[in-house]
């Protein structure tokens, strides 16, 4: 396997399953409690600088050159009004109503976001999982027809719907990010038609790859294990094992790094040359690093925190809890990012070319990886 195909693997969380034999090996040496300790304290200090980061880069790629894409005549209309309602519809009513339930210290308004946010993840994580699949597959020149399209992403709203569903909850009292809320309830008659709708797609899923396989002689093998990773082990099953249910927002954030470093360098390296002649690719991807990580350190630490600390215990706000700004930050961020994503990455959206097309210093790098593995030696030219 190239060293392109091993970074693939582990870029896009297709090795998962390996997870888990690993997780049951540090539970059988260290006691459940220390283990669980230990991988927590890790992942939450890894936020900052893989999950926090990869909500910001979403900001810093949605409102690049947002005035343009939301107003020229050159982009369909259809696209422009998206980009309309994701960049300045979505986020004024997130806004306002976090801003009104902090206001009137409501702690159930804001926990009805959190409801919105915990239906709208699994649609999320499903989606980019598709993305992985159709993207990476375009890549290697596989395609999919119409039909294979429209069964991939069934299966994607059926575990996105088996997710939401189970386990089935009572309605009550829940918490998040330190606000206590009522949760409404999700009966366990709605997760036993999720169920049957998924064993539906699966099996139709499993008839359309094999047929594929069948025709076309393989698969795309990496691809297909990160879709399916994505859309069972990170969503359906995500408390299988209570180790890897720390990694799973980690793993998803690196996926989606994945692919902003892939559009982003590729864009990049064909700005490098002749008519622009623009700033090496290597800075370019550093400046958008470095964006992220302050950008992401600001909406989820430092402005919250600050408010948090300011505000919290005055007369009225004990209501919502020891964190509220936290949480309000926390659900808008993430909704909107859900919002701008849906945007960004369609098929509509010029830059997604990058994705696929390829500048030709990269081609050249790659067909020159290809001769050395093939010889042993590198190539000269």
């Amino acid at each position: 396997m190239s060293r392109a195909r091993v970074i693939e693997l582990l870029a896009t969380g297709a090795w998962t399953p390996l997870l888990l034999p690993i997780s049951w090996l540090v539970r059988r040496a260290l006691p459940l409690d220390d283990a669980e300790l230990a991988i927590g304290f890790l992942m939450f200090h890894a936020a900052h600088v893989v999950n926090d980061p990869h909500f910001a880069v979403t900001y810093l790629l949605f409102y690049d050159d947002a005035l343009s894409r939301s107003s020229a005549a050159r982009i369909p209309l259809a696209q422009r009004a998206r980009w309309i309602v994701a960049g300045v519809l979505v986020p004024i009513v997130l806004v306002g109503w976090a801003l009104w339930a902090l206001a009137s210290h409501a702690a159930n308004a804001l926990g009805a976001m959190v409801q919105l946010m915990n239906l709208a993840v699994g649609w999320h994580y499903g989606k980019q999982g598709f993305g992985v699949l159709t993207v990476l597959s375009a890549r290697r020149g596989v395609s999919f027809d119409p039909i294979e399209r429209r069964v991939l992403l069934f299966h994607v709203y059926a575990t996105w719907a088996l997710a939401w569903s189970s386990p089935p909850l009572r309605a009550g009292e829940y918490e998040e990010r330190g606000v206590v809320y009522w949760a409404l309830a999700r009966p366990e008659w709605l997760m036993w038609i999720a169920v049957a709708v998924c064993a539906a797609s699966l099996s139709a899923l499993a008839v359309v790859l094999v047929k594929k396989l069948r025709r076309e002689g393989s698969l795309p093998w990496t691809p297909l294990l990160a879709y399916l990773a994505t859309l069972w082990l990170w969503s359906v099953a995500a408390s299988i094992d209570p180790l890897v249910r720390y990694v799973i927002p980690a793993l998803h954030a690196l996926q989606y790094f994945f692919f902003v470093g892939l559009l982003r360098w590729n864009e990049a390296r064909s700005d490098e040359g002749p008519p622009r002649f623009g700033r090496p690719a290597t800075s370019r991807l550093l400046a958008l690093a470095v964006g992220a990580l302050l950008l992401g350190y600001a909406l989820f630490r430092g402005i919250p925190a600050v408010l948090d600390a300011e505000l919290v215990g005055r007369e009225g706000w004990d209501a919502l809890g020891a964190t509220p700004f936290f949480a309000a930050f926390y659900v808008v961020v993430n909704l909107h990012h859900f919002a701008m994503d849906a945007v960004i990455w369609r098929r509509e959206h010029a830059p997604t070319r990058y994705l696929v097309a390829k500048p030709p210093a990269l081609e050249t790098l790659e067909e020159l990886s290809s001769s050395e593995e093939e010889t042993g030696e590198p190539t000269s030219r």
